[in-house]
């Protein structure tokens, strides 16, 4: 990632979002800013808050109160900057969903400046890029929902804006074109310097490509810093995870986690618990699980440092 010079390429202070149907607050007193260069995420529950505020820097909803500087001007009343600086991939359907993905490759150059030639050609590139060259030619709106969202990513790759925001955008997409797109914008950002903003529910793949992350809840910033700052906040603990064998059943695995003594645990999926054990007492508790609950039902036993998953679920 280049250094960044000049103001920061986002500045939000006091920002309160009101919905007056139904009195929702959306947003209350959000205050935080995003230097030029940086990959940011935006992590929280369904509700917290997230899309309404990416909405806002994007200037498509304006806060109830409160001041946003994009690039060190303000998006109120300077709406007409926003599309130079930003690209937008939104959580719902996008737009030209009745045009091709060539066509809609194609006029999103267009529009952003670049000649129809070279719009074309950006296209194809995308296309080839991305494999879609199958399906360049079928109308978006009958694409599969994963077949739209990667095509809504190539939008907004199309024209090199200096700023991304991007909802979901990992949302139906297959293992090899998510891990696609994350290395995608990492090379974007160490390349070319592109600040990234995200907002997504995929917290693990998203830890590895993340700068600083904003937890967000209920309309409000909880806490704010790298993923290494936000672990140290929340534990220092150790997670040791079990995951019993297909065919050991519920009663059983409860049972014998009860038998194994360990502290509080946590069933975390199907088979398979988590407990926090400090550092030092790691190897004592993996001791206490063999000999207590024995390899025969235990089809994996591993110990990890905390995850930004677990900053997310416990603040």
């Amino acid at each position: 990632m280049a250094t960044a010079w000049g103001p920061p390429a986002y500045r939000v202070e006091g920002v309160t979002k009101v919905y007056p149907r139904g009195k929702v607050l959306a947003n209350d007193d959000v205050t935080f800013s995003i230097p030029q260069g940086e990959i940011f995420g935006l992590l929280g529950p369904n509700g917290a808050g997230k899309s309404t505020l990416v909405r806002q820097l994007a200037g498509l909803v304006a806060p109830t109160s409160g001041c946003i500087e994009l690039m060190g001007h303000r998006v109120s009343g300077n709406a007409e900057i926003i599309p130079y600086l930003v690209a937008y991939m939104t959580q719902r359907p996008m737009a030209l969903g009745d045009l091709t993905i060539e066509e809609a490759l194609a006029v999103t150059g267009h529009l952003r400046g670049m000649s129809r030639r070279d719009a074309r050609a950006a296209g194809r590139a995308l296309i080839d890029e991305f494999n879609l060259g199958g399906i360049a030619r079928r109308v978006i709106g009958k694409l599969s929902g994963g077949e739209q969202r990667l095509t809504a990513f190539c939008m907004v790759l199309t024209g090199g804006r200096p700023i991304l925001i991007l909802d979901e955008p990992t949302n139906d997409l297959d293992p090899g074109h998510r891990k696609q797109l994350w290395d995608r914008l990492v090379s974007l950002n160490n390349e070319q310097g592109t600040t990234i903003i995200l907002v997504t529910h995929n917290v693990m793949e998203a830890e590895k490509v993340l700068r600083r992350v904003g937890i967000i809840n209920c309309g409000r910033i909880l806490a704010m810093g790298t993923a290494s700052e936000l672990k140290a906040q929340v534990d220092t603990r150790m997670r040791l995870e079990i995951t019993f064998r297909q065919g050991v059943d519920e009663e059983t695995q409860r049972r014998l986690v009860d038998a194994s003594g360990l502290p509080a645990p946590v069933a975390t999926g199907r088979g398979r618990y988590a407990v926090w054990v400090d550092a030092g007492l790691a190897d004592q508790e993996i001791g206490r699980v063999i000999s207590r609950i024995g390899f025969g039902a235990v089809e994996d036993l591993r110990v990890q440092a905390p995850t930004l998953e677990d900053v997310y679920i416990r603040l």
